[in-house]
Formats: structure tokens, C-alpha cells, sequence
């Protein structure tokens, strides 16, 4: 499927989600409350079949804490990129994916040890790096650490 009919497919399996103009992969911003339902029809769908997580990231971007999925269909060879962000600097919480893609496992909780952002109905949301008793998000932009004297 070219770029252009693999964008219509997408949105119109997520109609809410914005298309975001990217060189290398079509990428669409999709609502958090839509996040788990669009992943799954990305997945099921036989036209889309993305059924490869190939990397997930955190983010902070000073106003606002964002999540980017990258999706591959081993099936087809087409990628994507969705983005969902949290406003909620204090308490950030998005769906998880690993239900649908094993590999998010740890990846959420890699996100979840460097930048706080829970993942709801994750099965083992805890620290993957740091120590359970350190204070902080590392990879936030605010973050500050006097012992260590680390400055983003």
C-alpha cells in the first residue's frame, strides 16, 4: 500500500487521530482515550497488520508529556508513528499496549522509571533501572538531582 492510501486507511480506522507531517513515516497524534482501541485496529486490521512494536518512546516537551509508538507490518512493510500526549505533568497516565504488543512491557516501564508516565493495566508497572526508593523522573526537563548534581 503507497504512503498516501496508507494514511486515508489509518484515519479511517481512527478518526480522531491528526495526521502530522513527517519525511520518514506517516505519523498521527491520536487521543489518549483512544490510544488502546486504535492500537488494536491497527493490529487486527488485514489491510494495516501492524504487528510489530519496533520501538516506544517517552517524551517531555516542557508543556506536556508524549508517548511515540513506532508500528511495523511484518506482513505488508509498511511503518507508521502514533504520538499520544498527557498534559498532566503530576499524575501522567496512558493505556498500555502490551497486551497487544508484548515488547511494550518494558519499554513502559522503561518510560515509566525515566519520565513517570504510568501506563494503566500494565502488569508489572514498576522501576526497570533505578532503585524502587529514588526520587524523581531523570529525563524530565525539570528534573534536578543535588546529589549528583545532573542538570537537564
Amino acid at each position: 500500500m503507497d504512503p498516501e492510501k496508507l494514511k486515508e486507511r489509518v484515519l479511517t480506522l481512527i478518526p480522531e487521530a491528526g495526521l502530522e507531517e513527517s519525511k520518514q513515516y506517516p505519523t498521527f497524534i491520536v487521543p489518549a482515550a483512544k490510544l488502546h482501541s486504535a492500537a488494536i485496529s491497527l493490529k487486527e486490521n488485514e489491510d494495516t497488520a501492524f504487528d510489530y512494536l519496533f520501538c516506544q518512546s517517552g517524551v517531555d516537551m516542557e508543556k506536556y508529556l508524549m508517548v511515540v509508538y513506532h508500528l511495523e507490518s511484518t506482513k505488508h512493510g509498511h511503518a507508521i508513528v502514533l504520538k499520544v500526549k498527557t498534559e498532566d505533568r503530576e499524575n501522567p497516565v496512558i493505556d498500555t499496549v502490551c497486551d497487544i504488543w508484548r515488547t511494550a512491557e518494558f519499554h513502559e516501564r522503561e518510560i515509566y522509571d525515566m519520565l513517570g508516565i504510568r501506563f494503566a493495566n500494565h502488569p508489572d508497572m514498576r522501576r526497570i533501572f533505578l532503585d524502587e526508593n529514588w526520587v524523581g523522573y531523570p529525563l524530565r526537563k525539570d528534573y534536578k538531582d543535588e546529589v549528583n548534581i545532573v542538570e537537564l
